[in-house]
């Protein structure tokens, strides 16, 4: 196998997974709000007969925003107006790229990193996707010459910016302890034990960059508490002179965008692919012995670890959604640069006063 054929190989992977599992979301967040509010939830669609739990909602969703009409206004730029959802699509996708998981692929003698893009400065660049979605929000906002539309597309961009700076914040923590801004190192560097049992994961070692990061990331998805830029019941929303599969495209993003931020979480906070005890040989207890496994079974269980731990986060997150209710816009402006960031400087400093006193990155 070429190097050209391993490269495309490690981004399909990505790209169905992403995207397979940003339209599952539709058919989760129907049937998961159904069952904290005691009622079925979406079941009528069918073919043949079997409707397989609601499973064929997301499908025959898809075909109805492709048959609606498209509509435009008559004012709107309609170079931008067309533009702005597939950016939103693109930067929210390609924000996975840089997530390992898993550790590597040995097969004919050759290493296949299991990443779509191996980056030295991974984080850098899923933190650039994820800010470059803010122009197509700001776009469709000012292409659609609809004053309601303008003023969602700011708060987009104000609530994005004011969570991507804590997000970024957030995560040196994690960072001055990984001693790399290469995610696969990050992962790796959480594998160690403390105190000869304990997976130093940054859940452990980065308790408050835990709880920050994931406040500020459900943030950056501009979902509830934090879907200010939408405010149907204020009649402002980015897109709301948008119909049929552009308005599709823009619900999409914003699922797209959460599994970006399940995909961090797991990957600086969680362990990645990384299994307590396991490693690239088989399993190694931290009392003595040892279980040998065959390596395409690790790496299977560190794959399936991986995916295991971004749905329990994308279920947690959709709990926080169908839990809280909304933030008013300067409740949620308050809350990123009065809370979120002054408290991830403070990480910071109390990060480097641990490791001043008890040793340097891992």
């Amino acid at each position: 196998m070429t190097d050209l054929g391993i490269a495309f190989g490690r981004v399909a992977f990505v790209m169905l997974f992403v995207l397979n599992m940003g339209g599952l979301l539709t058919w989760v967040e129907r049937k998961q709000s159904a069952i904290m509010q005691d009622r079925i939830g979406a079941n009528r669609a069918s073919i043949f007969g079997f409707r397989l739990m609601g499973l064929f909602h997301p499908l025959a969703d898809a075909i109805k925003m492709l048959t609606k009409e498209d509509f435009r206004p008559a004012r709107a730029d309609r170079v931008l107006f067309g533009l702005a959802p597939f950016v939103s699509v693109f930067f929210a996708l390609v924000a996975f790229a840089s997530i390992p998981f898993g550790d590597v692929l040995r097969v004919a003698g050759r290493e296949i990193p299991l990443q779509a893009v191996t980056l030295n400065v991974g984080i850098l660049y899923v933190f650039a996707m994820l800010s470059l979605g803010v122009y197509g929000v700001m776009m469709a906002g000012w292409s659609s010459a609809n004053n309601f539309a303008l003023l969602g597309g700011q708060r987009a961009a104000a609530l994005m910016i004011s969570a991507e700076i804590a997000i970024g914040a957030s995560i040196m923590g994690v960072v001055m302890i990984g001693g790399s801004l290469n995610m696969m190192d990050i992962v790796r560097a959480q594998g160690h034990l403390l105190w000869g049992w304990l997976p130093a994961w940054g859940i452990v070692t980065q308790p408050l960059a835990f709880v920050l990061f994931l406040t500020a990331g459900i943030a950056a998805t501009k979902r509830i508490p934090f879907d200010t830029p939408e405010g149907e019941s204020e009649i402002i929303g980015y897109f709301i002179e948008y119909s049929g599969m552009k308005f599709g495209m823009f619900a999409m993003a914003d699922f797209l965008e959460t599994v970006v931020i399940a995909g961090m979480t797991t990957s600086l906070f969680l362990g990645g692919w990384q299994i307590p005890y396991l490693v690239a040989d088989g399993v190694r207890f931290p009392w003595g012995g040892a279980i040998g496994l065959p390596h395409l079974l690790v790496v299977l269980l560190q794959v399936g670890a991986f995916v295991v731990k971004v749905c329990a986060m994308i279920f947690f997150m959709m709990l926080v959604r169908w839990t809280l209710p909304r933030f008013r816009y300067d409740q949620a402006m308050r809350l990123g640069w009065l809370g979120l960031f002054p408290l991830s400087i403070l990480n910071i400093a109390l990060t480097g006063l641990g490791l001043l006193l008890w040793g340097g990155p891992a």
